[in-house]
C-alpha cells in the first residue's frame, strides 16, 4: 500500500537560484543541501529535489548504500495541490512575485489550474481539487 509520493525532482542549471525562487515562492526551509543537490520542504511529508543537470549521472556512494544515476533535461513539470479558496491568493502571489501566469485551465470536474514557469523553463502547475477523480 502506498501512503503518498515522497518526492519529486527537477534538474536545474544554477542550483542556488532555483533553490532561492522555490524558497520563495514557497516558503519552505532546507532539508539537505550539497553540491549536487537541495531538498526543499513543501509540506507534510513532501520533498522537492533540486539537482544540477548532470550532476547525478553518476552512482552517488552514501554511507547506507548507493543512489542509482538519474537527471533529467528540457521542460519538465510538476504540480501543486492548493486549496480551491488560496487561489486568489496565490494568483497575487505570483503576481507580486513578478511571475506570469502563462496558462489558467478549469477542470470538467470544478477544479482550476494555473500554470507558470521557473527560471529553467519547467512548467509548475497550482491546481485546486478537482482536478483528477482523486483529487
Amino acid at each position: 500500500m502506498l501512503t503518498g509520493l515522497l518526492e519529486t525532482s527537477l534538474y536545474v542549471t544554477d542550483l542556488e537560484r532555483a533553490a532561492a525562487f522555490y524558497q520563495t515562492l514557497l516558503g519552505g526551509g532546507v532539508l539537505y543541501a550539497d553540491h549536487r543537490m537541495v531538498a526543499l520542504d513543501v509540506g507534510p511529508g513532501q520533498v522537492l529535489l533540486l539537482f544540477i543537470q548532470g550532476g547525478s549521472t553518476g552512482p552517488t556512494v552514501t554511507p547506507g548504500g548507493t543512489i542509482p544515476p538519474h537527471d533529467g533535461r528540457g521542460n519538465l513539470h510538476l504540480a501543486f495541490s492548493i486549496p480551491a479558496e488560496s487561489l486568489a491568493d496565490w494568483e497575487r502571489r505570483l503576481a507580486q512575485l513578478g511571475i506570469d501566469i502563462e496558462e489558467r485551465v478549469t477542470w470538467s470536474r470544478g477544479g482550476t489550474s494555473v500554470y507558470f514557469r521557473d527560471l529553467d523553463g519547467h512548467v509548475v502547475e497550482l491546481a485546486t481539487p478537482g482536478l483528477w477523480a482523486n483529487y
